[in-house]
């Protein structure tokens, strides 16, 4: 029986291979093809795949609330995060939000039968490219808060951290409430909860907390 899994990548290049090598593959069957967060979840929701390739830096919902969001919708199926990004603040976002597997994006062609296999097998797949030290930190007990920002993350409400990471990707409070289907007034309340609770009173410093959080590149701010 193929295993069924749906492919979510903004990078149209990156999507055409991903999905020229998976339908290589004669047990793999692609369900449907996204291209942000928020169709992403749409997809899962109706098509109920194994597997869920999901890349992190997405427009919308970002691959992490993806995963969060996925251990309610659809609990069977399995998270394979595709992302350019080996830093430990995305590794260990990505573990704590319930993914399955984490694959660098310019492993080898044939990891990614490897990591496929191993998550129909029941196993999580983590790319050799992850060093053992960061591996050992998030797998294990006892990480620093300086190592991730994981405690502080989770004093905020899931809707706050769409609002800071859109916020942290340059987007104005009038087009966070369009994209988030809210008013300027509850952004607006979102940001200065959010100041509250993470005690840091100006816009640049949420930015920068975002980015060590790991819910946006260094690279889009």
């Amino acid at each position: 029986m193929a295993m069924r899994v749906i492919l979510a990548d903004d990078h149209q290049l990156v999507h055409a291979g991903l999905r020229a090598l998976l339908q290589s593959f004669p047990d793999v069957e692609v369900l449907a093809e996204c291209s942000d967060g928020q169709q992403a979840l749409e997809c899962v929701a109706r098509l109920r795949p194994e597997v869920l390739l999901l890349d992190i830096t997405m427009p919308g919902l970002n691959g992490l609330e993806v995963a969060q969001r996925l251990g309610e919708l659809s609990p069977e199926t399995r998270v394979l995060v595709l992302s350019m990004h080996a830093g430990s603040e995305y590794v260990a976002q990505a573990l704590r939000a319930g993914v399955a597997g984490y694959l660098i994006k310019d492993s080898a062609v044939e990891e990614l039968r490897v990591a496929l296999d191993s998550l129909a097998q029941g196993r999580p797949y983590l790319s050799p490219a992850i060093s053992r030290t960061v591996l050992q930190g998030f797998l294990h007990p006892g990480v620093s808060p300086t190592e991730s920002p994981g405690p502080e993350l989770g004093r905020l409400t899931a809707r706050q951290r769409e609002v800071l990471r859109l916020l942290a990707e340059g987007r104005g409070t009038r087009e966070i409430a369009a994209r988030l289907q809210l008013s300027v007034k509850t952004v607006e309340a979102h940001r200065s909860q959010m100041m509250d609770r993470l005690d840091i009173h100006d816009v640049p410093g949420l930015v920068r907390f975002a980015i060590r959080a790991g819910l946006v590149s260094a690279d889009l701010v």
